[in-house]
Protein backbone atom coordinates (compact mmCIF):
# COMPACT_ATOMS: atom_id res chain seq x y z
CA UNK A 1 0.00 0.00 0.00
CA UNK A 2 1.36 3.39 -0.89
CA UNK A 3 2.30 5.88 1.80
CA UNK A 4 0.01 8.93 2.00
CA UNK A 5 2.88 11.39 1.57
CA UNK A 6 4.17 9.46 -1.45
CA UNK A 7 0.75 9.49 -3.07
CA UNK A 8 0.30 13.19 -2.36
CA UNK A 9 3.65 14.08 -3.96
CA UNK A 10 2.93 11.86 -6.93
CA UNK A 11 -0.48 13.45 -7.49
CA UNK A 12 1.05 16.92 -7.15
CA UNK A 13 3.49 16.19 -9.98
CA UNK A 14 0.74 14.73 -12.20
CA UNK A 15 -1.55 17.65 -11.36
CA UNK A 16 1.20 20.10 -12.27
CA UNK A 17 1.60 18.37 -15.64
CA UNK A 18 -2.14 18.65 -16.28
CA UNK A 19 -2.17 22.35 -15.41
CA UNK A 20 0.80 23.01 -17.66
CA UNK A 21 -0.90 21.20 -20.53
CA UNK A 22 -3.84 23.59 -20.23
CA UNK A 23 -1.50 26.57 -20.67
CA UNK A 24 -0.24 25.20 -24.01
CA UNK A 25 -2.75 27.39 -25.82
CA UNK A 26 -0.66 30.43 -24.86
CA UNK A 27 2.12 29.22 -27.19
CA UNK A 28 -0.16 29.42 -30.20
CA UNK A 29 -0.04 32.62 -32.24
CA UNK A 30 -3.48 34.18 -32.51
CA UNK A 31 -5.20 34.77 -35.82
CA UNK A 32 -3.73 31.79 -37.70
CA UNK A 33 -5.97 29.39 -39.56
CA UNK A 34 -5.89 25.72 -38.50
CA UNK A 35 -3.23 23.73 -40.34
CA UNK A 36 -1.49 20.40 -39.92
CA UNK A 37 1.83 22.23 -39.64
CA UNK A 38 0.45 24.36 -36.82
CA UNK A 39 -1.07 21.43 -34.89
CA UNK A 40 1.66 18.82 -35.43
CA UNK A 41 4.76 21.05 -35.54
CA UNK A 42 3.74 24.06 -33.41
CA UNK A 43 4.13 26.21 -36.56
CA UNK A 44 7.87 25.38 -36.57
CA UNK A 45 8.27 28.10 -33.94
CA UNK A 46 10.12 26.51 -30.99
CA UNK A 47 13.35 28.20 -29.95
CA UNK A 48 16.48 26.51 -28.53
CA UNK A 49 15.20 26.01 -24.96
CA UNK A 50 11.81 24.63 -25.93
CA UNK A 51 13.33 22.44 -28.65
CA UNK A 52 15.93 21.06 -26.21
CA UNK A 53 13.21 20.26 -23.68
CA UNK A 54 10.91 18.68 -26.27
CA UNK A 55 13.54 16.72 -28.18
CA UNK A 56 15.22 15.47 -25.00
CA UNK A 57 11.88 14.65 -23.43
CA UNK A 58 10.87 12.74 -26.57
CA UNK A 59 14.08 10.78 -27.11
CA UNK A 60 14.57 9.81 -23.46
CA UNK A 61 11.35 7.97 -22.69
CA UNK A 62 10.03 6.59 -19.42
CA UNK A 63 10.56 3.06 -20.69
CA UNK A 64 14.20 3.90 -21.39
CA UNK A 65 14.57 5.16 -17.83
CA UNK A 66 13.27 1.83 -16.50
CA UNK A 67 14.52 -0.66 -19.12
CA UNK A 68 18.18 0.45 -19.08
CA UNK A 69 18.60 0.10 -15.29
CA UNK A 70 16.58 -3.11 -15.46
CA UNK A 71 19.04 -4.48 -18.01
CA UNK A 72 21.95 -3.33 -15.85
CA UNK A 73 20.34 -5.06 -12.87
CA UNK A 74 20.08 -8.35 -14.75
CA UNK A 75 23.05 -8.30 -17.15
CA UNK A 76 25.59 -5.73 -16.01
CA UNK A 77 27.72 -3.68 -18.40
CA UNK A 78 25.88 -4.65 -21.59
CA UNK A 79 23.03 -2.33 -20.59
CA UNK A 80 25.24 0.72 -20.92
CA UNK A 81 25.30 0.51 -24.73
CA UNK A 82 22.49 3.07 -24.46
CA UNK A 83 24.96 5.70 -23.24
CA UNK A 84 27.28 5.75 -26.30
CA UNK A 85 24.28 5.28 -28.57
CA UNK A 86 22.66 8.48 -27.29
CA UNK A 87 26.02 10.25 -27.63
CA UNK A 88 26.39 9.10 -31.25
CA UNK A 89 22.93 10.52 -31.94
CA UNK A 90 24.11 14.07 -31.20
CA UNK A 91 26.51 14.55 -34.17
CA UNK A 92 24.08 12.66 -36.40
CA UNK A 93 21.32 15.07 -35.38
CA UNK A 94 23.69 18.00 -35.93
CA UNK A 95 24.15 16.94 -39.56
CA UNK A 96 20.99 15.08 -40.57
CA UNK A 97 18.25 16.91 -38.68
CA UNK A 98 19.44 20.35 -39.70
CA UNK A 99 19.66 19.41 -43.39
CA UNK A 100 16.29 17.66 -43.34
CA UNK A 101 14.70 20.62 -41.50
CA UNK A 102 15.93 23.05 -44.16
CA UNK A 103 14.45 20.96 -47.00
CA UNK A 104 11.20 20.39 -45.12
CA UNK A 105 10.74 24.06 -44.30
CA UNK A 106 11.47 25.16 -47.88
CA UNK A 107 8.93 22.78 -49.40
CA UNK A 108 6.36 22.56 -46.59
CA UNK A 109 7.12 18.92 -45.73
CA UNK A 110 5.72 17.70 -42.42
CA UNK A 111 6.92 14.08 -42.40
CA UNK A 112 9.92 12.10 -43.61
CA UNK A 113 7.67 10.44 -46.18
CA UNK A 114 6.85 13.89 -47.58
CA UNK A 115 10.56 14.36 -48.20
CA UNK A 116 10.84 10.93 -49.84
CA UNK A 117 7.87 11.73 -52.09
CA UNK A 118 9.55 14.94 -53.23
CA UNK A 119 13.08 13.56 -53.50
CA UNK A 120 12.31 10.44 -55.54
CA UNK A 121 8.89 11.20 -57.07
CA UNK A 122 7.76 7.76 -55.92
CA UNK A 123 4.41 7.45 -54.07
CA UNK A 124 4.97 3.71 -53.27
CA UNK A 125 8.35 4.44 -51.66
CA UNK A 126 6.85 7.30 -49.64
CA UNK A 127 4.01 5.00 -48.56
CA UNK A 128 6.31 2.27 -47.21
CA UNK A 129 8.35 4.89 -45.33
CA UNK A 130 5.18 6.24 -43.70
CA UNK A 131 3.77 2.79 -42.87
CA UNK A 132 7.10 1.59 -41.48
CA UNK A 133 7.22 4.62 -39.19
CA UNK A 134 3.67 4.04 -37.96
CA UNK A 135 4.28 0.31 -37.48
CA UNK A 136 7.45 0.93 -35.46
CA UNK A 137 5.87 3.69 -33.37
CA UNK A 138 2.75 1.93 -32.07
CA UNK A 139 4.46 -0.68 -29.83
CA UNK A 140 6.84 2.06 -28.64
CA UNK A 141 3.78 4.05 -27.56
CA UNK A 142 2.41 1.03 -25.69
CA UNK A 143 5.73 0.62 -23.88
CA UNK A 144 5.30 4.05 -22.32
CA UNK A 145 2.21 2.72 -20.59
CA UNK A 146 4.09 -0.39 -19.49
CA UNK A 147 6.79 1.83 -18.00
CA UNK A 148 4.19 3.77 -16.03
CA UNK A 149 2.55 0.58 -14.78
CA UNK A 150 5.86 -0.96 -13.69
CA UNK A 151 6.78 2.16 -11.72
CA UNK A 152 3.41 2.57 -10.05
CA UNK A 153 3.13 -1.13 -9.22
CA UNK A 154 6.55 -1.14 -7.54
CA UNK A 155 5.58 1.92 -5.51
CA UNK A 156 2.24 0.46 -4.48
CA UNK A 157 0.36 3.29 -6.20
CA UNK A 158 -1.16 1.09 -8.92
CA UNK A 159 -4.23 -0.75 -7.57
CA UNK A 160 -4.95 -4.25 -8.73
CA UNK A 161 -7.79 -5.09 -11.08
CA UNK A 162 -10.25 -2.64 -12.57
CA UNK A 163 -9.17 0.17 -10.22
CA UNK A 164 -5.65 0.03 -11.66
CA UNK A 165 -7.02 0.12 -15.19
CA UNK A 166 -8.99 3.23 -14.31
CA UNK A 167 -5.83 4.89 -12.95
CA UNK A 168 -4.08 4.26 -16.26
CA UNK A 169 -7.04 5.54 -18.27
CA UNK A 170 -7.25 8.67 -16.09
CA UNK A 171 -3.55 9.43 -16.55
CA UNK A 172 -3.86 9.24 -20.33
CA UNK A 173 -7.22 11.01 -20.52
CA UNK A 174 -5.76 14.37 -19.56
CA UNK A 175 -2.92 13.91 -22.03
CA UNK A 176 -5.34 12.91 -24.79
CA UNK A 177 -7.51 16.00 -24.29
CA UNK A 178 -4.54 18.39 -24.19
CA UNK A 179 -2.96 16.84 -27.27
CA UNK A 180 -6.26 16.82 -29.16
CA UNK A 181 -6.75 20.54 -28.56
CA UNK A 182 -3.21 21.93 -28.68
CA UNK A 183 -1.19 19.41 -30.68
CA UNK A 184 2.57 19.43 -30.18
CA UNK A 185 2.43 22.46 -27.90
CA UNK A 186 0.99 20.31 -25.08
CA UNK A 187 3.95 17.89 -24.79
CA UNK A 188 6.34 20.81 -25.35
CA UNK A 189 5.01 22.53 -22.23
CA UNK A 190 4.89 19.30 -20.20
CA UNK A 191 8.50 18.55 -21.19
CA UNK A 192 9.60 21.51 -19.03
CA UNK A 193 8.13 19.84 -15.94
CA UNK A 194 9.62 16.52 -17.01
CA UNK A 195 13.11 18.00 -17.20
CA UNK A 196 12.90 19.72 -13.81
CA UNK A 197 11.31 16.74 -12.06
CA UNK A 198 13.70 14.16 -13.51
CA UNK A 199 16.87 16.20 -12.99
CA UNK A 200 15.97 17.13 -9.39
CA UNK A 201 14.67 13.74 -8.30
CA UNK A 202 17.48 11.75 -9.92
CA UNK A 203 20.16 13.95 -8.38
CA UNK A 204 18.58 13.49 -4.95
CA UNK A 205 18.18 9.72 -5.39
CA UNK A 206 21.78 9.19 -6.50
CA UNK A 207 23.10 11.28 -3.60
CA UNK A 208 21.06 9.29 -1.06
CA UNK A 209 22.02 5.95 -2.63
CA UNK A 210 25.73 6.78 -2.49
CA UNK A 211 25.42 7.97 1.09
CA UNK A 212 23.51 4.93 2.33
CA UNK A 213 25.47 2.31 0.39
CA UNK A 214 28.93 3.71 1.14
CA UNK A 215 29.97 5.37 -2.12
CA UNK A 216 30.47 4.22 -5.74
CA UNK A 217 33.19 1.66 -4.90
CA UNK A 218 30.98 -0.10 -2.38
CA UNK A 219 28.05 -0.04 -4.83
CA UNK A 220 30.00 -1.73 -7.64
CA UNK A 221 31.67 -4.25 -5.33
CA UNK A 222 28.34 -5.17 -3.75
CA UNK A 223 26.66 -5.49 -7.13
CA UNK A 224 29.49 -7.68 -8.47
CA UNK A 225 29.20 -10.07 -5.53
CA UNK A 226 25.46 -10.43 -6.02
CA UNK A 227 25.69 -10.76 -9.80
CA UNK A 228 28.67 -13.13 -10.12
CA UNK A 229 29.95 -13.80 -6.60
CA UNK A 230 33.25 -12.09 -7.40
CA UNK A 231 34.82 -8.61 -7.38
CA UNK A 232 33.96 -5.84 -9.82
CA UNK A 233 37.07 -6.36 -11.96
CA UNK A 234 36.06 -9.94 -12.83
CA UNK A 235 32.29 -9.61 -13.05
CA UNK A 236 29.71 -8.87 -15.72
CA UNK A 237 29.87 -5.22 -14.66
CA UNK A 238 32.74 -4.98 -17.18
CA UNK A 239 32.42 -5.94 -20.84
CA UNK A 240 34.05 -9.17 -21.89
CA UNK A 241 35.78 -9.33 -25.31
CA UNK A 242 32.94 -11.52 -26.60
CA UNK A 243 30.36 -8.83 -25.72
CA UNK A 244 32.14 -5.97 -27.47
CA UNK A 245 30.86 -6.57 -31.06
CA UNK A 246 27.27 -6.75 -29.83
CA UNK A 247 27.80 -3.65 -27.68
CA UNK A 248 29.31 -1.61 -30.52
CA UNK A 249 26.79 -2.65 -33.19
CA UNK A 250 23.86 -2.10 -30.82
CA UNK A 251 25.10 1.41 -30.06
CA UNK A 252 25.66 2.31 -33.74
CA UNK A 253 22.52 0.67 -35.10
CA UNK A 254 20.29 2.14 -32.39
CA UNK A 255 21.69 5.63 -33.03
CA UNK A 256 20.99 5.36 -36.77
CA UNK A 257 17.50 4.04 -36.10
CA UNK A 258 16.53 6.65 -33.52
CA UNK A 259 16.64 9.58 -35.93
CA UNK A 260 14.33 7.75 -38.33
CA UNK A 261 11.48 7.45 -35.80
CA UNK A 262 8.59 9.78 -36.73
CA UNK A 263 8.29 11.18 -33.20
CA UNK A 264 11.95 12.26 -33.15
CA UNK A 265 11.65 13.91 -36.56
CA UNK A 266 8.42 15.61 -35.50
CA UNK A 267 10.12 17.13 -32.45
CA UNK A 268 13.04 18.24 -34.64
CA UNK A 269 10.81 19.76 -37.34
CA UNK A 270 9.17 21.95 -34.69
CA UNK A 271 12.39 23.98 -34.25
CA UNK A 272 12.42 27.50 -35.64
CA UNK A 273 15.72 27.20 -37.54
CA UNK A 274 18.66 24.92 -38.34
CA UNK A 275 20.75 27.02 -35.97
CA UNK A 276 18.41 26.06 -33.14
CA UNK A 277 18.80 22.38 -34.00
CA UNK A 278 22.60 22.70 -33.98
CA UNK A 279 22.52 24.27 -30.52
CA UNK A 280 20.17 21.58 -29.25
CA UNK A 281 22.32 18.78 -30.71
CA UNK A 282 25.32 20.12 -28.81
CA UNK A 283 23.32 20.31 -25.55
CA UNK A 284 21.57 16.90 -25.79
CA UNK A 285 24.35 15.01 -23.91
CA UNK A 286 22.96 16.52 -20.70
CA UNK A 287 20.05 14.08 -21.10
CA UNK A 288 22.54 11.27 -21.75
CA UNK A 289 24.07 11.96 -18.35
CA UNK A 290 20.66 11.29 -16.81
CA UNK A 291 20.45 7.97 -18.63
CA UNK A 292 23.87 6.94 -17.31
CA UNK A 293 22.75 7.75 -13.77
CA UNK A 294 19.61 5.65 -14.22
CA UNK A 295 21.83 2.78 -15.37
CA UNK A 296 23.94 3.26 -12.25
CA UNK A 297 20.78 2.95 -10.14
CA UNK A 298 20.23 -0.49 -11.68
CA UNK A 299 23.68 -1.47 -10.38
CA UNK A 300 22.80 0.10 -7.01
CA UNK A 301 19.61 -1.99 -6.85
CA UNK A 302 21.77 -5.09 -7.13
CA UNK A 303 24.09 -3.87 -4.39
CA UNK A 304 21.15 -3.07 -2.12
CA UNK A 305 19.77 -6.59 -2.48
CA UNK A 306 16.58 -5.63 -4.29
CA UNK A 307 14.73 -8.72 -5.54
CA UNK A 308 12.82 -7.81 -8.69
CA UNK A 309 10.14 -10.27 -9.85
CA UNK A 310 11.09 -12.84 -12.47
CA UNK A 311 10.86 -11.24 -15.89
CA UNK A 312 10.29 -7.82 -14.31
CA UNK A 313 13.79 -6.37 -13.93
CA UNK A 314 12.48 -2.95 -14.99
CA UNK A 315 10.89 -2.74 -11.52
CA UNK A 316 14.31 -2.87 -9.81
CA UNK A 317 14.88 0.89 -9.60
CA UNK A 318 11.32 1.75 -8.50
CA UNK A 319 11.69 -0.90 -5.78
CA UNK A 320 15.04 0.59 -4.75
CA UNK A 321 13.47 4.04 -4.55
CA UNK A 322 10.56 2.71 -2.50
CA UNK A 323 12.98 0.98 -0.10
CA UNK A 324 15.58 3.70 0.47
CA UNK A 325 13.90 7.03 -0.18
CA UNK A 326 11.66 9.10 2.11
CA UNK A 327 8.05 8.83 0.99
CA UNK A 328 7.74 12.39 -0.44
CA UNK A 329 10.91 11.96 -2.49
CA UNK A 330 9.77 8.54 -3.71
CA UNK A 331 6.51 10.10 -4.86
CA UNK A 332 8.47 12.79 -6.71
CA UNK A 333 10.55 10.13 -8.51
CA UNK A 334 7.48 8.09 -9.49
CA UNK A 335 5.73 11.24 -10.66
CA UNK A 336 8.78 12.31 -12.69
CA UNK A 337 9.00 8.95 -14.47
CA UNK A 338 5.26 9.00 -15.16
CA UNK A 339 5.45 12.49 -16.67
CA UNK A 340 8.49 11.18 -18.55
CA UNK A 341 6.13 8.78 -20.32
CA UNK A 342 3.48 11.36 -21.14
CA UNK A 343 5.74 13.55 -23.29
CA UNK A 344 6.99 10.88 -25.74
CA UNK A 345 3.58 9.19 -25.78
CA UNK A 346 1.95 12.43 -26.91
CA UNK A 347 4.58 13.12 -29.57
CA UNK A 348 4.40 9.53 -30.83
CA UNK A 349 0.63 9.72 -31.27
CA UNK A 350 0.94 13.07 -33.07
CA UNK A 351 3.68 11.75 -35.36
CA UNK A 352 1.75 8.59 -36.25
CA UNK A 353 -1.40 10.61 -36.93
CA UNK A 354 0.46 13.12 -39.10
CA UNK A 355 2.10 10.39 -41.17
CA UNK A 356 -1.27 8.73 -41.73
CA UNK A 357 -2.99 11.95 -42.79
CA UNK A 358 -0.25 13.29 -45.06
CA UNK A 359 0.95 10.09 -46.67
CA UNK A 360 -2.07 7.80 -46.64
CA UNK A 361 -5.29 9.81 -46.31
CA UNK A 362 -4.39 12.79 -48.50
CA UNK A 363 -2.30 10.76 -50.95
CA UNK A 364 -4.76 7.90 -51.54
CA UNK A 365 -8.16 8.71 -49.99
CA UNK A 366 -8.96 12.43 -50.13
CA UNK A 367 -6.40 14.42 -52.15
CA UNK A 368 -8.55 17.56 -51.96
CA UNK A 369 -8.86 17.57 -48.16
CA UNK A 370 -8.69 21.11 -46.79
CA UNK A 371 -6.11 22.00 -44.10
CA UNK A 372 -8.92 22.20 -41.54
CA UNK A 373 -10.12 18.70 -42.42
CA UNK A 374 -6.57 17.35 -42.29
CA UNK A 375 -6.21 18.68 -38.74
CA UNK A 376 -9.55 17.16 -37.75
CA UNK A 377 -8.58 13.73 -39.11
CA UNK A 378 -5.14 13.94 -37.47
CA UNK A 379 -6.71 14.74 -34.09
CA UNK A 380 -9.03 11.74 -34.41
CA UNK A 381 -6.21 9.38 -35.42
CA UNK A 382 -4.01 10.66 -32.59
CA UNK A 383 -6.76 9.96 -30.08
CA UNK A 384 -7.35 6.53 -31.61
CA UNK A 385 -3.65 5.71 -31.31
CA UNK A 386 -3.72 6.46 -27.57
CA UNK A 387 -6.83 4.38 -27.05
CA UNK A 388 -5.26 1.57 -29.05
CA UNK A 389 -2.12 1.70 -26.91
CA UNK A 390 -4.20 1.42 -23.73
CA UNK A 391 -6.17 -1.50 -25.18
CA UNK A 392 -2.92 -3.16 -26.28
CA UNK A 393 -1.49 -2.97 -22.76
CA UNK A 394 -4.63 -4.34 -21.17
CA UNK A 395 -5.28 -7.01 -23.80
CA UNK A 396 -1.84 -8.54 -24.42
CA UNK A 397 1.15 -9.68 -22.41
CA UNK A 398 3.87 -7.19 -21.57
CA UNK A 399 6.36 -9.34 -23.47
CA UNK A 400 4.33 -8.97 -26.67
CA UNK A 401 4.83 -5.19 -26.62
CA UNK A 402 8.54 -5.59 -25.85
CA UNK A 403 9.00 -8.07 -28.70
CA UNK A 404 7.21 -5.80 -31.16
CA UNK A 405 9.28 -2.80 -30.04
CA UNK A 406 12.49 -4.79 -30.63
CA UNK A 407 11.23 -5.58 -34.11
CA UNK A 408 10.23 -1.94 -34.55
CA UNK A 409 13.80 -0.80 -34.00
CA UNK A 410 15.01 -3.18 -36.70
CA UNK A 411 12.22 -2.12 -39.06
CA UNK A 412 12.67 1.63 -38.72
CA UNK A 413 16.38 1.27 -39.49
CA UNK A 414 15.47 0.01 -42.96
CA UNK A 415 14.28 3.46 -44.09
CA UNK A 416 17.72 4.95 -43.31
CA UNK A 417 19.01 4.55 -46.91
CA UNK A 418 15.92 6.23 -48.34
CA UNK A 419 15.79 9.17 -45.91
CA UNK A 420 19.32 9.81 -44.59
CA UNK A 421 21.32 8.79 -47.65
CA UNK A 422 18.77 10.57 -49.81
CA UNK A 423 19.66 13.86 -48.12
CA UNK A 424 23.11 13.74 -49.73
CA UNK A 425 22.61 11.89 -53.00
CA UNK A 426 19.69 11.11 -55.27
CA UNK A 427 21.58 8.51 -57.28
CA UNK A 428 19.84 5.53 -55.69
CA UNK A 429 16.88 4.44 -57.80
CA UNK A 430 13.53 4.45 -55.96
CA UNK A 431 12.69 0.93 -57.16
CA UNK A 432 16.06 -0.31 -55.92
CA UNK A 433 15.45 1.40 -52.57
CA UNK A 434 12.05 -0.28 -52.40
CA UNK A 435 13.64 -3.67 -53.07
CA UNK A 436 16.36 -2.99 -50.49
CA UNK A 437 13.72 -2.03 -47.93
CA UNK A 438 11.81 -5.28 -48.55
CA UNK A 439 14.97 -7.39 -48.19
CA UNK A 440 16.01 -5.54 -45.03
CA UNK A 441 12.57 -5.92 -43.45
CA UNK A 442 12.38 -9.62 -44.24
CA UNK A 443 15.95 -10.37 -43.15
CA UNK A 444 15.70 -8.34 -39.94
CA UNK A 445 12.40 -9.92 -38.95
CA UNK A 446 13.70 -13.41 -39.66
CA UNK A 447 16.87 -12.89 -37.61
CA UNK A 448 15.07 -11.43 -34.60
CA UNK A 449 12.34 -14.09 -34.57
CA UNK A 450 14.90 -16.88 -35.09
CA UNK A 451 16.74 -15.76 -31.97
CA UNK A 452 13.59 -15.81 -29.87
CA UNK A 453 12.95 -12.06 -30.22
CA UNK A 454 16.45 -11.05 -29.33
CA UNK A 455 17.87 -8.14 -31.31
CA UNK A 456 21.40 -9.58 -30.97
CA UNK A 457 22.08 -12.48 -33.33
CA UNK A 458 24.95 -14.96 -33.48
CA UNK A 459 27.08 -15.81 -36.51
CA UNK A 460 29.68 -18.52 -36.89
CA UNK A 461 29.96 -22.03 -35.53
CA UNK A 462 33.04 -21.45 -33.41
CA UNK A 463 33.20 -20.71 -29.71
CA UNK A 464 32.61 -17.97 -28.99
CA UNK A 465 30.44 -16.98 -31.95
CA UNK A 466 30.24 -13.43 -33.26
CA UNK A 467 27.22 -11.57 -31.86
CA UNK A 468 25.97 -8.42 -33.61
CA UNK A 469 22.83 -6.27 -33.83
CA UNK A 470 20.30 -7.79 -36.23
CA UNK A 471 19.15 -4.39 -37.48
CA UNK A 472 22.63 -3.49 -38.68
CA UNK A 473 22.97 -6.80 -40.54
CA UNK A 474 19.62 -6.16 -42.25
CA UNK A 475 20.71 -2.60 -43.09
CA UNK A 476 23.87 -3.85 -44.82
CA UNK A 477 21.77 -6.23 -46.93
CA UNK A 478 19.34 -3.37 -47.62
CA UNK A 479 22.11 -1.06 -48.86
CA UNK A 480 23.71 -3.81 -50.92
CA UNK A 481 20.46 -4.52 -52.76
CA UNK A 482 19.79 -0.78 -53.24
CA UNK A 483 23.23 -0.09 -54.74
CA UNK A 484 23.25 -3.21 -56.94
CA UNK A 485 19.66 -2.64 -58.00
CA UNK A 486 20.39 0.98 -58.94
CA UNK A 487 23.26 -0.10 -61.19
CA UNK A 488 21.06 -2.71 -62.88
CA UNK A 489 18.07 -0.37 -63.35
CA UNK A 490 20.23 2.42 -64.75
CA UNK A 491 21.79 -0.01 -67.20
CA UNK A 492 18.30 -1.05 -68.32
CA UNK A 493 17.24 2.58 -68.65
CA UNK A 494 14.31 2.32 -66.20
CA UNK A 495 12.99 5.87 -65.61
CA UNK A 496 12.69 7.45 -62.19
CA UNK A 497 10.39 10.14 -60.80
CA UNK A 498 11.14 13.87 -60.78
CA UNK A 499 13.20 15.30 -57.90
CA UNK A 500 11.45 18.37 -56.46
CA UNK A 501 13.75 19.07 -53.50
CA UNK A 502 16.51 21.17 -55.14
CA UNK A 503 19.12 18.98 -53.43
CA UNK A 504 22.18 17.86 -55.40
CA UNK A 505 21.67 14.58 -57.25
CA UNK A 506 25.05 13.25 -56.18
CA UNK A 507 27.41 13.78 -53.26
CA UNK A 508 29.63 16.78 -53.97
CA UNK A 509 32.18 18.77 -52.01
CA UNK A 510 32.26 22.56 -52.27
CA UNK A 511 35.10 24.79 -51.14
CA UNK A 512 34.47 28.00 -49.28
CA UNK A 513 36.73 30.58 -50.90
CA UNK A 514 37.19 32.56 -47.71
CA UNK A 515 38.23 29.63 -45.50
CA UNK A 516 39.01 26.68 -47.73
CA UNK A 517 36.64 24.56 -45.63
CA UNK A 518 34.58 21.93 -47.36
CA UNK A 519 30.84 21.38 -47.22
CA UNK A 520 28.82 18.42 -48.50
Amino acid sequence: MADGAMTATFLAVIGGASLLAVTARRLRPSGRLPSLEGWALADRSLGPVWTWLLLGGTVFTAYTFTAVPGLAYGNGAAAFFAVPYTVIVCPLAFVLLTRLWAVARRHGYVTAADFVRGRYGSPPLALVVALTGILATMPYLALQLLGIRAVLTAGGIYPRGAAGDLVMVALFAGLAVATYRHGLRAPAVISALKAVAVFVSLTAVCWLVLERLGGPGAVFDGAARRLDGTDAAHSALLLSPEQQPAYATLALGSALALLMYPHVLTAGFAADSPRTLRKVSVALPAWTGLLALFGFLGVAALAAGVRAPDGGAEAAVPMLVDRLMPAPLAGLVFGAITVGALVPAAVMSIAAATSFVRNVYVEYVQPTATPKRQVRIAKTVSLTAKVGAVAFVFGLRDQDAINLQLLGGVWILQIFPTVAVGLFTGRLHPRALLAGWAVGMAAGTFLVVREGFSSVVSFGSGQPSLEVYAGLVALVLNLTVAVAGTAALERLGVPRGADLTDLPSRLTVRRRPETGASNP
